[in-house]
């Protein structure tokens, strides 16, 4: 937290000399001189302690398009939602972006889809073969690369207190969802999404 105007505005009446060269009243110019300068490094001191805001980028607001540019972001994944995103979407695509290390693991793909807010499963299949359960799908030979996302029909995203007043308090939708999946699944595999 800052210091306000009116502290900086007492640090600077401590600086000040002693003596009738320098009056101190608040009408007499050097207090009124210092009144400025506090306000100014008040607004300084505030803005620089946004900066710890702006250099996550779960909280950034003023810097989030330089966070968007750096990160290779709108991408025809955002064009998905088919029109402008609210904040709370744009750092979720770009936290999914930033924190997406690589993989082809199950977990891998929960915490991609976790990072953009949507609670998903994954369902791998596999070819049937005479070693199989009886019971089990015959599944051709394509089986054995295809996997499926399990996702609720409509994943609700609530508006939280980063956002700002424009942000609508909540925005569902699972475009996003597929089409981050398709950029990253293995480029041999078959991916289904199954909504309930």
């Amino acid at each position: 937290m800052g210091v306000s105007p009116e502290g900086y505005e007492e640090q600077v009446r401590a600086l000040l000399p002693p003596g009738p060269a320098w009056p101190q009243g608040p009408d007499d110019p050097p207090m009124q001189l210092g009144a400025g300068w506090a306000y100014s490094v008040a607004r300084m001191d505030a803005e620089i302690n946004g900066l710890v805001d702006e250099a996550d980028p779960t909280t950034t607001y003023a810097l989030l398009d330089d966070w968007e540019r750096v990160a290779g972001l709108p991408d025809a994944c955002e064009l998905a939602f088919g029109g402008e995103q609210e904040v709370g979407q744009r750092r979720a695509a770009l936290l999914a972006r930033i924190t997406s290390a690589g993989g082809q693991t199950v977990a891998y793909y929960i915490s991609v889809a976790a990072a953009m807010g949507y609670d998903i499963t994954i369902t791998e299949y596999t070819e049937h073969s005479v070693d199989g359960d009886v019971e089990a799908e015959i599944n051709g030979q394509d089986w054995a690369f295809t996997w499926a996302v399990n996702a609720a029909t409509t994943t609700v995203a609530e508006s939280s207190v980063d956002g700002t007043a424009d942000d609508p308090l909540a925005w569902w939708g699972n475009a996003i969802l597929e089409c981050v999946f398709e950029r990253i699944k293995p480029a041999h595999t078959n991916l289904i999404f199954s909504y309930s």
